[in-house]
Parts: structure tokens; sequence; C-alpha cells
């Protein structure tokens, strides 16, 4: 039998955001400083687009 209150609850985009958030959270924390931006994007794992000439 199937039971109709039995749902999942999480929510995998959600669920990744909060990991970043935590990691720069974290990442803050245990700084001496502001982080600079290419710390957050590594944190976030930004990866950079080459500047076309």
């Amino acid at each position: 039998m199937i039971d109709p209150f039995d749902v999942t609850l999480e929510d995998g985009d959600l669920m990744g955001e909060v990991e970043l958030t935590t990691n720069l959270i974290v990442a803050a924390s245990e700084s001496d400083g502001p982080l600079s931006r290419d710390e957050i994007d590594r944190l976030l794992g930004v990866v950079p687009i080459p500047r076309q000439r």
C-alpha cells in the first residue's frame, strides 16, 4: 500500500545552496580579513571565462 503522506522533504538545489553558503561562512570566520574575489570564486566553484582578444 502506498502511503500518500510519505514524501521526501529534501530539495537537492536547496541543499547545494546551503553547502555553498556554509563554506563561505566558515571561510570568512577563519579569515583574518575580507575574502578576496578570487577566494570567493574558488569556494563557489566559479570558473573564470578567458578574455577574448
